[in-house]
């Protein structure tokens, strides 16, 4: 890992913690003695996503992340929990994606199997940012439109309210 000071090559590690999604690193670099962290995460496999107008693109993190973060924008939204959805969204497609097998020399993924795991966890995290996230994934067309997907909303609420009073049943 190169110094983001003086760009020297080598540096020892201070302090590792291990983080939900990654492992954070406290380095202190062996030529000017400055200390710097750095996190690890492991590689998410190398996939194609496969866009509504049948193009094809390599798989971009920071894409969904910055797609997931305009929908959050002055929402009472961490990054902690942005980078939680992006974590979960990957760790779906990878175990769920249709055309991810071994054997494959780049598995695809369509774009809209990738919306919707977006908006099942933006759903229950904030109204706001799932339906400014839908009216975008969706390409709403009017207003009609957007109200059939406020009241699927609403209904969705109120079947979570529901389920959330109902008694566990114990055997």
């Amino acid at each position: 890992m190169k110094c983001p000071c003086c760009a020297h090559p080598e540096s020892k590690v201070i302090d590792s913690r291990e983080l939900e999604e990654s492992i954070r690193r406290r380095r202190e670099c062996l030529s000017c003695g400055k200390r710097f962290t750095t996190y690890e995460r492991p590689e998410v496999a190398n996939f194609l996503v496969v866009k509504r107008d049948g193009r094809r693109e390599e798989y971009d993190r920071q894409k969904l992340y910055q797609g997931i973060q305009r929908a959050c924008h002055k929402r009472p939204i961490s990054a902690a929990q942005v980078e939680s959805v992006v974590t979960q969204v990957e760790g779906e497609i990878l175990r769920l994606a249709p055309g991810l097998h071994p054997g494959l020399a780049q598995p695809e993924v369509p774009s809209r199997f990738i919306g919707e795991l977006v908006m099942e966890r933006l759903r229950p995290l904030d109204e706001i940012a799932f339906m400014r996230f839908a009216s975008v994934y969706r390409r709403f067309q009017d207003v009609d439109t957007l109200a059939e997907e406020i009241e699927g909303l609403r209904q969705w609420r109120l079947h979570a309210q529901e389920a959330k009073a109902q008694l566990p049943l114990t055997l």
